[in-house]
């Protein structure tokens, strides 16, 4: 595939939900991107079988799905809170509970990024878990994109800014990068560096230092292996589902 319509279709970076105000992203795709850990249990939720999950920006809304028969999952500076089925590790969404069961979830960061999103023509979920797929999926939809780093309560992290530039890299040659195109070329930089060992490169980041309390080793090195939940989980009506062709 060549950049035949590259005039129709852009590709954009934001570090920070903060920063979503300076995108028009109402004729866009925004990924969603939460690395450790939202939006990698996501994936890994609908690789399993959920069938829905609602984000929601506060604990008390999570809480009030209860009563509808959801599960309920809530998390705050990377801890699961008492009185909720599930918190914001992937293997979580690994127990065999959780098919075809709709989930109500509020993070601490990836629900709040989807909340800001809410102006984009379609909301999508990317982790290093559906890194291919999700990329193909966006090949295929021919709109621009704009990749949407959580980051940490409104500031830069590495980790997202990582991925963002893992999928730039397979998007860019078919994208057209405009005036805003510092963001992916810096996105890309990173991730060429860290590539060759994510989990090395990432030994030092703030977020990684907020997680080794909670001694969860096995969660970040999860979140930063490609592939494995390919699916593309997409906003519907304000709710995600896995995307079917």
């Amino acid at each position: 595939m060549t950049k035949n319509n590259a005039s129709l279709r852009s590709l954009e970076v934001c570090f920070s939900p903060a920063l979503i105000h300076l995108h028009d992203i109402s004729d866009s795709i925004v990924v969603v991107i939460d690395v450790l850990r939202a939006t990698s249990s996501i994936c890994v939720a609908f690789a399993n079988g959920v069938k829905s999950i609602v984000p929601v920006a506060t604990i008390e809304e999570s809480h009030s799905y209860k009563a509808k028969g959801y599960l309920v999952g809530a998390e705050r500076n990377g801890e699961m809170l008492d009185g909720y089925d599930l918190g914001n590790s992937p293997f979580s969404y690994l127990d065999p509970r959780v098919k075809d069961r709709d989930i109500a979830l509020t993070t601490t960061n990836g629900t709040q990024a989807i909340a800001a999103s809410s102006g984009a023509y379609q909301i999508a979920i990317g982790s290093f878990l559906n890194l291919d797929c999700l990329c193909d999926w966006l090949k295929d939809q021919n709109k621009n994109v704009l990749l949407l780093c959580s980051g940490w309560k409104n500031s830069f992290n590495l980790e997202d800014t990582i991925l963002a530039g893992a999928i730039a890299e397979q998007l860019e040659p078919h994208y057209e990068m405009n005036g805003m195109c510092d963001a992916v070329i810096a996105a890309m930089h990173l991730y060429s560096l860290a590539k060759p060992d994510l989990n090395t490169f990432l030994d030092k980041s703030s977020h990684r230092k907020r997680l080794e309390r909670l001694q969860i080793d096995k969660d970040v090195e999860y979140c930063l292996t490609p592939n494995l939940a390919p699916v593309v989980p997409v906003m519907v009506n304000g709710v995600l589902v896995k995307f079917v062709a």
